[in-house]
């Protein structure tokens, strides 16, 4: 009996340890989340640019941003962001189909579990 407490402890205990990783909401906050472009020229490629705040107590570093599109590059502040100051992530889309547009930029911070989903909006006119 006593082994199978001990077993079914272990299992609640590690399963609470892994359900503590770090959220994006802990390290970081954003000026906003989405950024409406508005109305865009076709053929005329556009950037948005998100600011990010280092809101932990340890230096903030930008593992990676990927674009949700191959319509879509991103750029993003490759040094360490110190507590309590910002960098920024742009998103540069290609407007080359007229119409609305929805595009995500998926950002992930290192020793930071889950990603960052940016969006930019907007309509590509003549």
């Amino acid at each position: 009996m006593k082994h199978i407490f001990f077993i079914l402890f272990s299992f609640v205990m590690v399963n609470l340890a892994v359900g503590q990783g770090k959220k994006p909401a802990d390290v970081a906050k954003f000026s906003s989340e989405t950024v409406d472009l508005g109305k865009v020229k076709v053929n005329n490629p556009v950037t948005a640019t998100f600011t990010v705040t280092n809101i932990g107590k340890e230096d903030l570093v930008i593992e990676n941003v990927t674009p949700g599109c191959g319509c879509t590059k991103s750029d993003y502040t490759k040094e360490p962001i110190k507590p309590g100051k910002t960098g920024t992530i742009t998103a540069t889309y290609n407007a080359a189909a007229v119409g609305n547009f929805t595009k995500t930029v998926y950002v992930k911070f290192l020793g930071v579990d889950e990603q960052k989903n940016l969006v930019i909006v907007g309509v590509v006119e003549q």
